[in-house]
């Protein structure tokens, strides 16, 4: 499996991943989930969840550099850090229209570019 799509399984996967985490957060918006127990909000998370490793598993596995793959163990961990916090940022700007972006926001995503860089860097 080529680098593209284990970045897009990665991205898909954090996508589900982050659905899962945060999602129920806006059921109060959804009159029948409303008023559902923690456990049913565990229980929709843990099936959302199901979806993120159909995605996360075969990107850890293919692109791991020991199974064929082009990345590191501790490459493919800073590529998925990168993806959850862009793609939490994305889903947090869309459905959480009260949460703002600041700049130490934008400090904090650049010191993670500098560690992919640093990462992925022969020195």
């Amino acid at each position: 499996m080529n680098s593209f799509y284990i970045i897009l399984f990665l991205i898909l996967s954090n996508t589900f991943m982050t659905f899962a985490w945060y999602g129920h957060l806006k059921f109060k918006e959804i009159p029948s989930f409303n008023n559902l127990g923690l456990f049913f909000v565990i229980l929709i998370s843990w099936g959302i969840a199901f979806f993120e490793y159909i995605f996360q598993v075969p990107a850890n596995k293919y692109g791991y550099i020991e199974n064929g793959g082009k990345f590191t163990l501790i490459q493919l961990k800073v590529i998925q850090e990168v993806i959850t916090l862009s793609v939490f940022t994305i889903f947090t700007l869309l459905f959480f229209k009260e949460e703002v972006l600041k700049w130490n926001h934008l400090v904090g995503f650049c010191c993670l570019v500098l560690a992919v860089y640093f990462i992925f860097n022969k020195f």
